[in-house]
């Protein structure tokens, strides 16, 4: 079972930029898809990002093209979401989660997650 620890949320304004972090343990990530979903006040919890394993296959949804990017580092067994030019919609709770199927995007084929952590970006 791995357990997956999301951290670097919190409160920009528009315009302003965060790093959010995933540390996994309890299992390598070496051979997972790894992805970062969000769930804003009152929404279903929606895809943002995803890579595969080797950190050759990047796939975003189309509302943070250009603005985030999602990298991993497997030596440290983190993921990571690089968010620039936050807007007040990216709003929401973060979650980070494991897959065993290639370019995974829906949640249905995530089958850890984490507990989320809050980002807050202010008009």
């Amino acid at each position: 079972q791995v357990q997956l620890v999301e951290s670097g949320g919190g409160l920009v304004q528009a315009g302003g930029s965060l790093r959010l972090s995933c540390a996994a343990s309890g299992r390598t990530l070496s051979f997972s898809t790894m992805g970062w979903f969000r769930q804003a006040p009152g929404k279903e919890r929606e895809f943002v990002a995803s890579i595969n394993s080797s950190g050759s296959n990047k796939i975003y949804a189309d509302s943070v093209k250009g603005r985030f990017t999602i990298s991993r580092d497997n030596a440290k067994i983190t993921v990571y979401l690089q968010m620039n030019s936050l807007k007040p919609e990216d709003t929401g709770v973060y979650y980070c989660a494991r897959s065993l199927t290639y370019g995974a995007t829906r949640q249905v084929d995530f089958g850890s997650w984490g507990q989320g952590t809050q980002v807050t970006v202010s008009s």
